[in-house]
């Protein structure tokens, strides 16, 4: 994109230094416009850093039919941005900061340094390269009598005036890393419908035995949890207080909208998902011997101590004594583990955050149609999804979608 002799006059003010308003910052300067990245915390991208900590997940590499399916019952309008920026594109702007990328054996893209630290570093040198500015330690606090940004600048009031602005100042998880949530009512005070922000992608609490507190931190591999007709397989892990982990991630929306209507629910885990429970049958009708329950369990189905706990503690809560179980009802009951969750875990420990700005404040070019001017991106807005590359996709997606209305509408403004 060529800058424009219009939009050189112009200027920018992006309001978060995550990853939709920088590549929204990018894609302004790009055009010519003179961008300021304003964000709160003493340094850029700290939520960005901490998602690549365990490896960046960019995106996913499942055709996009598949890909979109992953935000439920998402706004068409975010559909669309995912649609006009997809994996495909992610991957070749990444590819282009010498981040080259790789399909995992999930299907889950990665750049193969594995850390965020390498592409946001390139990054950033890039943006500055366009002229882009940054403020750090600039807390947004809404707008003057005169329509300007206000911002608190280390105990001082400052006021910017800008030619359009992008918001996208993150979520409410991980507040310390700057997704802190604030906006939320500035913008309520400004008449504009927030959804609740609630924790997404997340743990829940359980009222676990004492015995099962003891194996917090150990994990429950290659399972499969069911809620209602849905269903996730992978690893949980159990905590003090509840579980967590990518399975239940996978379902934490429901899960959480359920506990929120009626105080608590139930899941079921399947502990063996590759083997059927007429086979598991067959093993448990084994001759036992002089063998305790818990070592003939452990060996003939190579299940954990953890999983074996959570197993006892499951037909203890239904009055159940293993022992005396049948080797059928045993199997059954492997196969589908009852576990009822008391409560989600709080926001600041979550993954992401869902609620936001109902896209119904939205035109169909990311611009709040109370001001007139003002473009939102990345976890502002009311959407959710699951891990594995879908929310970094979003974010990135949105924040192009949100700098391509802001340039069209400084394209039409009066110079």
């Amino acid at each position: 994109m060529s800058p424009s002799k219009a939009l050189k006059s112009k200027n920018a003010a992006v309001i978060g230094g995550g990853p939709a308003g920088l590549i929204a910052a990018e894609s302004l300067a790009r055009a010519g416009v003179a961008v300021t990245v304003y964000d709160q915390m003493p340094s850029l991208g700290r939520k960005f850093l901490m998602a690549g900590r365990g490896g960046l997940n960019l995106t996913h590499s499942e055709p996009l039919a598949e890909f979109l399916k992953r935000y439920g019952d998402a706004d068409e309008l975010l559909l669309a941005a995912v649609s006009d920026f997809p994996p495909a594109a992610l991957r070749a702007w990444a590819d282009e900061l010498g981040a080259d990328t790789f399909v995992g054996s999930s299907g889950r893209v990665f750049p193969k340094a594995l850390k965020t630290s390498p592409l946001l570093r390139t990054w950033l040198l890039r943006l500055g390269n366009l002229g882009v500015t940054v403020k750090l330690r600039h807390r947004w606090e809404g707008w003057d009598e005169d329509g300007q940004l206000r911002f608190n600048a280390g105990g001082k009031e400052i006021s910017v005036k800008a030619d359009v602005v992008v918001l996208a100042a993150g979520g409410a998880s991980w507040p310390r890393l700057g997704s802190d949530g604030r906006w939320a009512e500035i913008l309520r005070q400004q008449h504009i419908a927030v959804e609740p922000l609630q924790p997404s992608n997340c743990g829940f609490t359980a009222s676990w035995s004492d015995v099962l507190r003891g194996f917090a931190g150990q994990p429950l591999k290659r399972m499969a949890i069911t809620f209602g007709e849905r269903s996730a397989r992978g690893e949980a892990m159990v905590t003090q207080t509840g579980i967590e982990g990518g399975a239940i991630y996978a379902l934490s929306s429901p899960i959480r909208d359920a506990i929120n209507k009626h105080g608590a629910a139930t899941i079921t885990i399947d502990l063996l998902p590759d083997v059927t429970a007429a086979k598991l049958g067959e093993r448990l009708a084994a001759p036992r011997g002089k063998q305790s329950l818990s070592n003939f369990l452990r060996k003939n189905t190579h299940l954990a101590a953890v999983a074996l706990s959570l197993l006892h503690e499951a037909a203890l809560a239904k009055g159940l004594q293993l022992s005396v179980l049948p080797p059928a009802k045993i199997a059954a009951l492997i196969k589908a583990v009852p576990v009822k969750l008391t409560g989600v875990q709080p926001i600041e420990t979550a993954i992401s955050s869902a609620g936001g700005i109902r896209f119904s404040e939205l035109d169909n070019h990311f611009m709040l149609k109370k001001s007139r001017g003002v473009f939102v991106a990345g976890e502002m807005l009311d959407w959710e999804a699951p891990t594995g590359g879908y929310l970094l996709q979003a974010s990135f997606a949105t924040g192009i979608a949100a700098a391509k209305g802001a340039l069209n509408w400084l394209r039409r403004s009066p110079a």
